[in-house]
C-alpha cells in the first residue's frame, strides 16, 4: 500500500556546553576549557523510490545526535551527526508548529528541516588581561524540535485519468518497464503506479468515480496527485454505454477538487477498441469529439493505433527536451 500521507516527531540535536579547565602543561598557565560541539541537524532529501514513506509507517520520532561536552586542553567537543530522511520527489513537507511548507521536487534535492544547538563556549573564550583564570562557560543551546507532516503529491509529466477498468495501466505496463497488476473489475489500480517513457514520467491515478472529490470510491486521496502532473490522458473505454458522461463525470470531479485541474491540457483516448465493430468505435468518437476533438482511438492489441499513442508522446519529449 502507498504511504503518501504521514506525520512525525523530528528533533535536532542540543549544542555540547563549554568546559572550564586550566592548562595542565608545565610553565604553562591560564584557562584551556575547549567549547561544546554543535548538535547534529535534520535533514530532508528527495528519491524517485515512491514506496519510502513507508519507513514512517512505525518509526514517528526521529532525533539528531546532541553534540558533545567541551574538555579540557582546549579539545572541542564532536558536532552530534546529522540525520537525513528520504522522501519521495513530490513530497510537501508542512512544519505544523511554524506552519512554513517546503517542496521536495528534484532527485537529491536537500532541505535542511531542523538547525542543530549551537555548542557552548568553554572558559578559554573568556580570557582577558583582567581576568586571567576566567570560570565562565556557556550551556550548549537547545535544538529544534517540529511536528511535519509528510503529504505526497506525485510530480509527472503525464497523468492518466479515468474512471476504474478504462486500460489505463494497461497501456502503462505496454508503453514503460512497468509491471503493475491488471485486472477486469473495478479498482484494480490501488495505488499510483509510476512508469518511465524516454524521459518522461508517466502516472497511472487510479480510477475516480462519481463523488471522488468528496471522498467516494477511492476518493480524494488520489486527486492530489492531479494537481501536479503537467499533461493529462483521459481514457474512456469503448465498453461504456454513455461515454459523454464519463468524460464529463471525471472532468466535474476535477473541476470540484481544484477548478485548476480540468484547465490543465488534455488528451482523450478511446480505449479497449477491439472489443468493437469498426462502426460502432466510429459513433462513440463521434459523440466524445463534441466534448473533446482531440480525441485517439487504441487498443494495446493493435500495433498501428498503438504508434498514434507513442507519436503523442513522442511529441510531448521532444518539447520537454526543447524547454
Amino acid at each position: 500500500m502507498l504511504i503518501d500521507d504521514v506525520t512525525i516527531k523530528i528533533a535536532s540535536g542540543h549544542g555540547g556546553k563549554g568546559a572550564v579547565a586550566f592548562n595542565k602543561n608545565l610553565m604553562s598557565l591560564g584557562p584551556a576549557g575547549g567549547s561544546g560541539g554543535d548538535g547534529g541537524n535534520v535533514f530532508i532529501e528527495g528519491v524517485v523510490d515512491l514506496s519510502v514513506l513507508r519507513h514512517f509507517r512505525n518509526q514517528k520520532e526521529f532525533y539528531a545526535q546532541n553534540g558533545q561536552d567541551g574538555r579540557g586542553q582546549f579539545v572541542d567537543g564532536k558536532t552530534g551527526e546529522d540525520i537525513i530522511l528520504k522522501v519521495p520527489v513530490g513530497t510537501v513537507i508542512h512544519n505544523l508548529d511554524t506552519k512554513q511548507d517546503f517542496e521536495i521536487v528534484k532527485i537529491g534535492e536537500k532541505v535542511l528541516v531542523a538547525k542543530g544547538g549551537h555548542g557552548g563556549k568553554g572558559n578559554f573564550h573568556f580570557r582577558s588581561p583582567i581576568n586571567t583564570s576566567p570560570k565562565q562557560f556557556k550551556e550548549g543551546r537547545p535544538g529544534e524540535e517540529f511536528k511535519l507532516r509528510l503529504e505526497l503529491k506525485l510530480i509527472a509529466d503525464v497523468g492518466f485519468i479515468g474512471l476504474p477498468n478504462v486500460g489505463k495501466t494497461s497501456l502503462l505496463n505496454e508503453l514503460t518497464a512497468a509491471n503493475s497488476k491488471v485486472a477486469n473489475y473495478p479498482f484494480t489500480t490501488l495505488e499510483p503506479n509510476l512508469g518511465v517513457y524516454y524521459e518522461l514520467i508517466l502516472a497511472d491515478i487510479p480510477g475516480l468515480i462519481e463523488g471522488a472529490s468528496v471522498g467516494k470510491g477511492l476518493g480524494i486521496k488520489f486527486l492530489r496527485h492531479v494537481e501536479r502532473t503537467k499533461i493529462l490522458f483521459h481514457f474512456i473505454s469503448v465498453e461504456s454505454v454513455d461515454p459523454a458522461q464519463d468524460y464529463k463525470t471525471v472532468k466535474n470531479e476535477l473541476k470540484a477538487y481544484n477548478p485548476e485541474l480540468a484547465e490543465k491540457e488534455e488528451y482523450l483516448f478511446l480505449t479497449k477498441t477491439d472489443m468493437l465493430t469498426p462502426a460502432e468505435v466510429k459513433k462513440k468518437i463521434t459523440i466524445l469529439k463534441k466534448l473533446n476533438k482531440n480525441i485517439t482511438p487504441f487498443s494495446i492489441l493493435d500495433e498501428e493505433s498503438l504508434k498514434k499513442v507513442k507519436e503523442i508522446l513522442n511529441k510531448i519529449k521532444d518539447e520537454k527536451i526543447e524547454k
